[in-house]
């Protein structure tokens, strides 16, 4: 062999390796975009490229939904509820869903991409995504509260006629009821269902207080629950899974976590001195803002992380209107304006906009340095302004 036959096949070897790796990463391509992602209606290749909000370039979203509208939002569509129907808009602004859907009180909540819609007092319920309406339930009592998991399975509180009975009813993703239990004490407030779709955490205002009762896999249909936890003479507002055993409680006094698997609470924020006006969940962090007890609306607004870390505090004066958070982004509307904030509660004054917020009756957070003001008849998107 020549010595000019050695450079020939040491090139002709490099583009045979180059040729076999393109194979391999293009089917390695095609199988990742064939697997779901965990967001409805996308693939894991499209989770991993793109981001899971894209950037909103509409400066107005138009929503025909009726009266008393709410929103929330998913990998850049926005879902709004009125008392005429539900309608989701695209990142672009234009119109992606629309469904008749009559309510009294609407409320509508999201997570992994899943959307769910309800009558607060009524008996209708939708669960859908950005395109499709996945699930239509009607309940024979009146709804009281629901909540849904990352995987679209939901829970219904229902109360009977009269109020003296309770029922939580877990459905799946595909809207059959899996479960059911029956609470005959106390007023059942809301019940959350963990991500792997076994564990049931239910909230209840009962004559001694607050109590939260927790089923450890309901995919076994016991009758009983496995634990119970009680707050005497204090009145709990809300709970929110963090895992399958800890739970996320906020009463009018303070913020606990309750951890079933030890049959403890741990206080990450006390504030009996305080009133307590308004709270916003980030993923790791609470938002808390309180009232003294005084005349006016004087007060502060506290940030502090699920393990208790106090993250940042600011004095205020002026009545809180509506807040709410994604990620590290904050909004905060108040009766003298509407700003950002990040975790540290640094403020970020809006860039545009200004008089939009401040006839807003609700705010919610589209993305980092972005947020939708709104109320029945407008809803503006608000850019965060210059730092200082």
């Amino acid at each position: 062999m020549s010595g000019d036959d050695k450079p020939k096949r040491k090139t002709r070897k490099i583009l045979s390796l180059i040729f076999w790796l393109s194979i391999v990463i293009a089917l390695a391509l095609v199988v990742l975009s064939l697997i779901p992602g965990k967001t409805a209606g996308r693939s894991l290749l499209s989770e991993m490229l793109f981001s899971r909000t894209p950037s909103i370039s509409v400066s107005e979203f138009t929503f025909e939904v009726g009266r008393d509208r709410v929103f929330t939002h998913a990998n850049g569509s926005v879902a709004s509820l009125g008392t005429l129907g539900l309608q989701v808009l695209g990142p672009d602004g234009e119109e992606t869903l629309r469904s008749l859907f009559r309510v009294s009180s609407p409320a509508i909540i999201e997570k992994g991409g899943f959307f769910l819609a309800y009558d607060i007092g009524g008996t209708s319920l939708r669960v859908f995504n950005s395109f499709d309406i996945l699930s239509s339930v009607e309940t024979d009592a009146v709804i009281v509260s629901a909540s849904i998991n990352k995987n679209g399975w939901f829970c219904i509180v229902t109360q009977e006629p009269g109020g003296f009975r309770s029922t939580v009813s877990v459905y799946n993703s595909s809207g059959s009821r899996v479960y059911m239990v029956n609470v005959g004490t106390g007023f059942v407030l809301s019940a959350k269902l963990s991500d792997d779709n076994k564990n049931l955490a239910i909230l209840s205002l009962t004559e001694r207080g607050s109590q939260i009762t927790f089923y450890n896999g309901i995919d076994s249909h016991k009758d009983e629950p496995d634990d119970i936890y009680h707050f005497y003479n204090i009145i709990a507002l809300d709970i929110e899974l963090l895992s399958n055993t800890k739970i996320l409680t906020v009463t009018t006094h303070s913020v606990q976590i309750v951890d079933f698997s030890t049959s403890a609470a741990t206080s990450i924020s006390d504030f009996a001195d305080k009133r307590l006006a308004g709270y916003t969940l980030g993923e790791k962090y609470i938002v808390i803002h309180l009232y003294d007890y005084a005349i006016g609306y004087s007060g502060r607004t506290i940030s502090v992380d699920f393990d208790g870390n106090h993250l940042g505090e600011r004095e205020s004066y002026y009545e809180l209107i509506s807040m709410a958070s994604y990620r590290s982004t904050i909004v905060i509307l108040q009766s003298d304006g509407f700003a950002f904030y990040d975790e540290s509660l640094i403020r970020t004054p809006a860039s545009d906009d200004s008089f939009a917020a401040a006839t807003a009756g609700r705010v919610l957070v589209l993305g980092d340095g972005l947020a939708l003001a709104a109320n029945d008849h407008f809803a503006v998107v608000i850019r965060r302004g210059e730092e200082g």
